[in-house]
């Protein structure tokens, strides 16, 4: 498996906040942290944002993608706003999450709980070609519900 190195920065007086971290050998996506500064109450129906105490600077030619955690989206109803978020290589300010709760009780978010998983993808750049015809499949225009 291809490894990539990555600067992170811990924003200040978050030392205690842990690095992004997989949590299983084969994990794709690496649980990442919050770094609320005292508990957050978040009202079913409410969103908030939610720092995570990190800043990176990817290589050119890469993403990072942030996702809501499976567990925190079925036991509790927590999930993530603009997901999958997209950190784009030249962003260099502190992630942050959009946390919504769609469950019936209210959930607090503690410092250093893990709160969303964030994966990072090669992506490439792509020049349009306009044409007046596209080839055919056996889909054709079949959308929604056509399998």
């Amino acid at each position: 498996m291809e490894k990539i190195e990555v600067r992170i920065q811990k924003t200040y007086g978050n030392d205690d906040i842990p690095l992004p971290r997989y949590m299983t050998n084969q994990a794709a996506g690496m649980d990442i942290f919050a770094a609320v500064i005292e508990e957050e109450i978040i009202l079913p129906g409410q969103r908030k944002k939610i720092p995570t105490g990190i800043k990176i600077a990817l290589p050119e030619g890469y993403e990072a993608q942030i996702r809501p955690r499976s567990g925190l989206a079925v036991n509790q109803g927590i999930t993530l706003l603009n997901s999958p978020g997209t950190i784009d290589a030249d962003y260099r300010g502190e992630i942050a999450l959009i946390v919504i709760n769609l469950g019936e009780e209210p959930f607090i978010v503690k410092r250093g709980m893990r709160l969303a998983q964030m994966i990072i993808q090669k992506i490439c750049r792509l020049d349009w070609v306009e044409t007046a015809e596209l080839t055919n499949t056996s889909r054709g225009n079949g959308g929604f519900g056509h399998t």
